[in-house]
Formats: structure tokens, sequence, C-alpha cells
């Protein structure tokens, strides 16, 4: 009875010792190699070969959005008109380019003219109604630019202004018509005081009737703050005979605003673009759009 028991013992103990080898090899043989970086098969402790470790699965990528085609930016030019200003008083305006040509007449040091061109070393203008020219050294005349107005009809008025420079002031001009389109009799083309002059450019550049003279001109069109003055726009000043009246009665002079502080109009002299000097700034009254 004895013996049986040491039996069944030494039978136990053998198949204890079995299993455990059993699982040291299984354990052996799923330990992962910490050098198993490059995928290659590896040795294991009892000669054989690992496989590699597998590699993770790489996260599903979403597909980026569309890109807009990049466009370029519209580069929106204004159109602009260029002058010849006058560096010197008393700048001659000739008929043809030559020094020895016929006088048109003359501007003054800031005055200016409209730039359509140049022929040797003189540029084209136009004075009187007329092809002129003015010399084009640089210690006589310079170049200049104003932006011009995106409405054609402004640009018809000023244009007929342009052909008019240079006509002499006359106080008292008849005018070319009497307020409603209707002619006058004794007009004369070449000939023009303030009002006369804006009334003719008025009429053939945007067919719109001004009246007679400055102090009823100023009731028509619109009222403008002098801080939105464009292009286009009449400025009605007073003078020194008429600064101490009341009323229109004050009103004495008109000009043609260009851009720039410049002005068109006529005055004593002849009709002429210049800058608005400060003491015709301090009889300033009212701005009218008549377009």
């Amino acid at each position: 009875m004895k013996k049986a028991y040491v039996t069944i013992a030494a039978a136990a103990i053998s198949v204890a010792i079995l299993l455990g080898a059993t699982f040291a090899s299984f354990h052996l043989t799923q330990r992962p190699s910490a050098d198993n970086e490059n995928g290659a098969l590896l040795p294991d402790e009892d000669g054989g070969t690992l496989p590699p470790a597998p590699e993770p699965e790489a996260p599903d990528e979403k597909p980026l959005p569309p890109q807009e085609p990049e466009t370029d930016v519209p580069v929106v030019t204004i159109p602009k008109d260029q002058y010849v200003r006058s560096k010197v008083n008393g700048l001659n305006i000739r008929s043809a380019p030559s020094t020895s040509a016929s006088s048109l007449g003359y501007i003054d040091k800031g005055d200016m003219v409209l730039l359509k061109g140049k022929e040797g070393n003189w540029y084209e203008t136009v004075y009187k109604n007329k092809p002129a020219y003015v010399s084009a050294g640089s210690s006589y005349t310079e170049l200049f630019e104003l932006e011009t107005s995106p409405d054609s009809r402004v640009e018809a008025v000023i244009g007929e202004g342009y052909n008019l420079l240079g006509f002499p002031y006359v106080y008292g001009a008849t005018r070319l018509h009497n307020g409603n389109g209707k002619f006058l009799s004794g007009f004369d083309k070449t000939k023009y005081d303030c009002s006369s002059l804006m009334q003719y450019m008025f009429y053939y550049g945007a067919g719109v009737n001004l009246e007679l003279t400055t102090r009823t001109q100023v009731s028509q069109g619109t009222h403008v703050p002098r801080s939105e003055l464009s292009r286009g726009d009449l400025i009605f000043f007073t003078n020194s005979t008429r600064y101490n009246k009341t009323g229109v009665e004050r009103i004495g002079h008109v000009a043609l605003y260009l851009g720039g502080n410049y002005i068109l109009h006529t005055a004593t002299d002849y009709a002429v673009i210049e800058e608005i000097s400060a003491q015709r700034w301090s009889y300033y009254i009212e701005t009218r759009r008549m377009i």
C-alpha cells in the first residue's frame, strides 16, 4: 500500500515537471523581440525563428478639400487727363512748334493747358479753338494729371472749355441763348464773361440750358457741400465789389471745378485753367451740380 502511494506521487511530480517545461517553451516562443524594428526574422532562444511583429495599420486618411485656383485681383485704372503746367510767367502759346511762329497768347506760372501730344521739343495743345504749341523745355513747363469723371457728359462739357481757353474776358458778353435754348443774335464765340462761358460749355457739352447770369445760375442744379466737391461742379464766389451785399446779390463769379484745386473759368483777362487761390476761397459761397 505504501509503495503504491510513492508510485502515484512520483508520477504526479513527473507530470508537473512536464507541464512546467511545456509552459516555459510556450512563453518563450511568444515573447516579442525589442530589436524587431526592420521586420527581419530573429533567432529565438531555442534556435528557432520568430516572425516579425505585425505593422500597425495606418489610420484612414481623409482626402484634402479641393483648393480654389488663385485668381489675379483686377487692377482698376482710373482715366486721367494730362496737362502742361507753366513754370514761368508769360509762357507763349504758339501757332506752330517753333520760336519763330506767331504767339496766340500766354499763360502764367501755375496755369495749365491740355496735353494732346508732343512734337520734338514742343507740347501740342489747343488754344482759342486752334492747334497750338508750348515749349517742352524743363525750365518752362512740366506735366500734370487730373482724374477724369466717370460721367462722359461731364468730360464733354470740360472738352468744350478746353477749346475756349485763351479767348478774352468781356464783361456782359452776349450769351449763346436766352436761358431756354433760344439762340440770341449778336453772340460772338470768341468773347465770354464767366457765366456766358459756363452757359456755352454746358449747352454744347451736355445739352443743359443754364440761365443768363451767376445770380440766376446759382438756383439751378443741386446743392453740393464743399466737402463733396467733384469734377464738373460749378463753384460760385463773391468778389470785392459784392462782398458786403446780401443774398444772391453777393454772387459775382462762377467757375467749373476740374479737381486737384484747379478750375476752368474766365475772369478779367482770358479763359484759363488755374489753381484756386486762398483769396478766391475766402470768397466762396456755394457749389452746384448741373449734371
